[in-house]
């Protein structure tokens, strides 16, 4: 979902400023809760796909959602809430393990759940047979949010209280409830609001990892953006000489 092209995924917007920078790996799944990552990262499989990776800066642990599930309707997704936290404590040390203890880790607690929406999905799918409740509700999904910025808290790692934030930046013009496409996840909207508040975060508590825009046009793409450790990829298109644009490659030969 995080690069979802018709939903403008979050992940998509952080790609979208670190481009030429860094590449942005989504290793989401549709679908599962914490346990189900676990059991794929001890496959051999899932050690490949999550960890052969080199130089990672960045890693962002969303989960909360599927957990969240209410464990009578949704039996299937649903992990208790000390099982969830010992989850992500557990995610975060894959992490540490793997990619080196300076690798920052950025927490991302669950969005808030809107009834009416899940109500309608529910009902827009299902037709006659919509049982018309609630196997994830605002209730639940509040005290996952929670769970996560304790344990961000007690492993003094910062986190992104998407519940909390997403429910206080509402207004009449623009309600919470328009940052989820069914009542769970991401709209357009939202994946625009998640990726600015992610990016917001870097410059805030990591901004050593942070890029910054031009000042003065936004431009992100130009020898006018700046970062303090994010060394760019080839020359920007406003450093080449046209005239002899050899000598601005010069030096990037392998010798």
């Amino acid at each position: 979902m995080s690069f979802s092209a018709a939903d403008c995924g979050w992940g998509a917007w952080i790609a979208d400023r670190y481009q030429r920078r860094a590449d942005v790996l989504n290793r989401g799944f549709s679908g599962y809760n914490s346990d189900w990552f676990l059991q794929f990262a001890a496959t051999d499989e899932g050690k490949a796909d999550l960890f052969d990776h080199d130089n990672v800066k960045i890693v962002t642990v969303f989960f909360g959602a599927n957990d969240a599930s209410d464990l009578e309707l949704n039996p299937r997704q649903h992990v208790p809430l000390e099982q969830y936290k010992s989850n992500i404590k557990e995610i975060a040390s894959l992490a540490r393990n793997n990619f080196g203890e300076d690798v920052s880790i950025i927490f991302i607690a669950p969005p808030p759940v809107c009834h009416d929406g899940r109500l309608k999905f529910q009902k827009d799918k299902y037709k006659d047979k919509a049982t018309g409740k609630l196997e994830r509700t605002l209730e639940l999904s509040g005290k996952y949010a929670k769970a996560m910025t304790e344990v961000a808290k007690e492993l003094n790692l910062p986190c992104l209280d998407v519940w909390t934030k997403m429910q206080e930046s509402s207004s009449s013009l623009k309600p919470w409830q328009k940052y989820l496409s069914d009542g769970l996840h991401l709209s357009a909207a939202g994946n625009k609001f998640v990726g600015e508040a992610i990016i917001n975060l870097i410059d805030d508590l990591l901004p050593e990892l942070a890029v910054a825009p031009c000042q003065v046009s936004g431009n992100i793409n130009s020898s006018s953006r700046s970062s303090i450790s994010m060394k760019r990829i080839a020359p920007w298109h406003d450093e080449i000489d046209h005239l002899q644009p050899e000598k601005s490659f010069r030096n990037l030969s392998l010798e």
